[in-house]
């Protein structure tokens, strides 16, 4: 059991979301960054799937239910474990009673907190995620409060060491495919597109990032009929400043689709702070392709030097 005793400005229960669904109208949802909470999960011996907590803003503070394993990756938040350091990119012990405190981060926006067992809330729709917009999944559908108790799953492995990885590096270059109406937009556009620097807004969220720059204009006016949309897809709205669409993203849009973010770099986005810079980088369906082949193949090296072969569940 996790005892929630200051929740920050929005900490969520998030596990890899809903699939399969879209056409419903169901929003995917689940971790913005994706590969973290993997990592989480895979340092304490959990499948990839089991939930654990997406904490955008600090400072939180949570209070161990029981003895056990947790593993903190993502943003480093200066955290503490009864006012030890607790090192972020490891597995590490607790007992029951201890009180672990999340500051602001050093870099980055986005940690997460994976326990042993994973975070047991119900499931909906298939998964554990929170939907804040619909209301459903994760605790009550909400960002968590003061004084909320989240059960924990059952330990599958038997942890007895400590076990960490080097973090990745933040870097600003978000690799995009052309999308359906790039060609929409004038010459001029499409090459300040790739070639400016964006700025992340304010008012960036779950449901997508707003970037600020120099404005992008299309050739000719006029709406377009609503298609459907993905987390990754880059809007260009009326403003001509774009939007990148992330998990809780709508299901179909109606404003041209210049780009899409390719899923290999999703995670550069739920770590970009508001007022950080981010450029796109042009590429093709068999890079993309490739790139998310070789994050898997990075996975079962990590696996097989880190536990050997078959002690984990299946990613």
């Amino acid at each position: 059991m996790l005892e929630i005793l200051r929740p920050g400005v929005q900490t969520t229960v998030q596990d890899l979301g809903r699939h399969g669904l879209r056409h419903l109208g169901i929003a995917q949802n689940g971790a913005l960054d994706a590969p973290a909470l993997i990592l989480g999960n895979r340092l304490l011996g959990n499948a990839a799937n089991l939930a654990g907590l997406e904490i955008a803003l600090g400072p939180v503070e949570i209070r161990f239910g029981r003895d056990g394993w947790f593993a903190l990756t993502g943003a480093d938040f200066a955290a503490t474990l009864d006012g030890a350091p607790a090192w972020c990119g490891w597995r590490l012990p607790c007992r029951a009673g201890q009180v672990l405190r999340l500051s602001g981060s050093r870099h980055g926006m986005r940690a997460y907190l994976c326990v042993d067992g994973g975070i047991d809330v119900p499931l909906v729709l298939g998964a554990r995620a929170t939907d804040l917009k619909a209301g459903y999944g994760g605790h009550h559908g909400r960002a968590l409060q003061t004084g909320d108790r989240l059960p924990q799953g059952t330990t599958v492995i038997q942890l007895d060491r400590r076990l960490g990885v080097r973090q990745r590096p933040w870097q600003p270059l978000l690799r995009a495919i052309p999308g359906p109406e790039y060609h929409a937009f004038d010459a001029a556009s499409r090459q300040a597109f790739w070639q400016q620097a964006w700025t992340v807004s304010p008012r960036s969220n779950r449901m997508g990032y707003r970037l600020q720059g120099e404005p992008l204009q299309r050739k000719h006016g006029g709406e377009l009929l609503s298609h459907g949309v993905l987390p990754g897809v880059v809007q260009l709205p009326p403003s001509g400043q774009p939007i990148v669409l992330l998990a809780d993203a709508q299901t179909t849009g109606g404003y041209p689709r210049i780009a899409s973010v390719i899923e290999a770099d999703l995670w550069l986005l739920a770590q970009a702070r508001p007022g950080s810079r981010l450029q796109f980088v042009e590429c093709d369906i068999a890079s993309a392709r490739a790139a998310q082949e070789q994050w898997l193949r990075d996975w079962r090296r990590f696996e097989l030097a880190a536990w050997g072969c078959g002690q984990l569940p299946p990613l």
